[in-house]
């Protein structure tokens, strides 16, 4: 099991569950639009944002957001660390640095303020940021690259007799990523992982490739916060993130909710029905299973599971509750029965 730290109030390693993370994708310059986003990723679960800090001239939005939201933020930092100084000062209780363009030589002072005041350091290595030395030593793998890159910082930090870290190697290809986590994971079995596959790119091809290699990791046992960097909203990165932590059966965020494929013996529209419940689902707790099915065939006994359901027959649709019919409706009456049936109503259909 690896060391268990905390960024604010959020525990990441240790036995805790895998946190959900994105970034903000508005400058630092929009402060009140950052903090729009910080509220916007709070309310679909986000647990840590990094933020860019690409100059210290921005440390004041930096303290002002700090002040202004209650979601924990990573300052995001490259090439100089003076400006992961100015973030701690400016109230970060963690920042990012990446070791493929922060000198070795030039850390000592940012890991003397970072213990004074107990913040947090990931090493972050990526892919893009890999230098010629590292890929060099590394015989052109780049995997075994960026496990040097985390490796050179991460030993820094340990002969300093800093403790309170975050690794983290990421690259667009999910075979390097995959590999090299695994190294990291072999090499030091006690500091939590940060995962995900960097740049993974938009929609349906962002979303598989980033799921195949957070699960592949994950499903290994590697892995204590993950992000899914995708060309969209960061809401969206957190809702993904959540559907693959649901799919391993590792977090219950929300409502899991099934439906079939749907086939020529479908009795209702499955797409239909599935937007028409999804705006009625948010007030159910954690972990609720809803099932949309097609046909009495793949209904109730198939989605016994479930804790609540619908399912298509030949006149209209049946309303179950873990396999057991409630009651049978024709599709005209179900926008007045549906919100009594999602909405809690206990007694429904008894």
């Amino acid at each position: 099991m690896t060391r268990q730290i905390k960024i604010g109030n959020v525990s990441i390693g240790g036995g805790a569950p895998v946190r959900v993370e994105s970034m903000l994708k508005v400058a630092l310059s929009q402060k009140e639009k950052c903090a729009e986003q910080c509220e916007r990723l709070l309310r679909q679960g986000c647990e840590l944002a990094r933020v860019a800090l690409p100059s210290a001239d921005l440390a004041e939005p930096l303290a002002w957001l700090n002040r202004h939201t209650s979601l924990p933020l990573m300052a995001d930092i490259h090439f100089d660390p003076g400006i992961a100084i100015a973030a701690m000062r400016a109230g970060c209780a963690s920042i990012r640095i990446n070791p493929g363009n922060m000198p070795l030589q030039s850390l000592t002072e940012m890991i003397r303020e970072a213990k004074e005041r107990r913040v947090v350091i990931r090493v972050g290595a990526n892919g893009g940021s890999l230098s010629a030395r590292q890929l060099t030593e590394a015989e052109g793998d780049r995997a075994a690259a960026l496990f040097l890159a985390v490796k050179e910082q991460a030993e820094l930090l340990l002969e300093q007799d800093f403790h309170d870290i975050i690794l983290s190697a990421k690259s667009s290809s999910v075979g390097d990523t995959v590999r090299a986590n695994t190294f990291i994971a072999r090499a030091y079995p006690g500091l939590p992982l940060h995962i995900g596959v960097t740049e993974a790119g938009p929609g349906d091809g962002g979303i598989v490739k980033s799921a195949v290699g957070i699960a592949s990791l994950l499903e290994q046992g590697i892995g204590d916060t993950l992000r899914v960097s995708l060309t969209d909203e960061p809401e969206r990165e957190v809702r993904v993130g959540y559907e693959i932590l649901k799919a391993l059966g590792l977090r219950t965020h929300g409502v899991d909710l099934i439906s079939c494929p749907t086939c020529g013996r479908r009795r209702a529209d499955v797409r239909k029905l599935v937007s028409l419940i999804e705006p009625m689902l948010s007030g159910l707790p954690d972990g609720t299973t809803v099932a949309v099915m097609g046909c009495e065939v793949n209904g109730p006994k198939e989605a016994r599971g479930a804790h609540l359901g619908i399912a298509g027959t030949p006149v209209g649709a049946v309303l179950f509750k873990e396999g057991v019919v409630l009651g049978e409706y024709a599709f005209e009456e179900l926008p007045k029965i549906l919100p009594v049936f999602f909405g809690g109503g206990t007694h429904f259909g008894e």
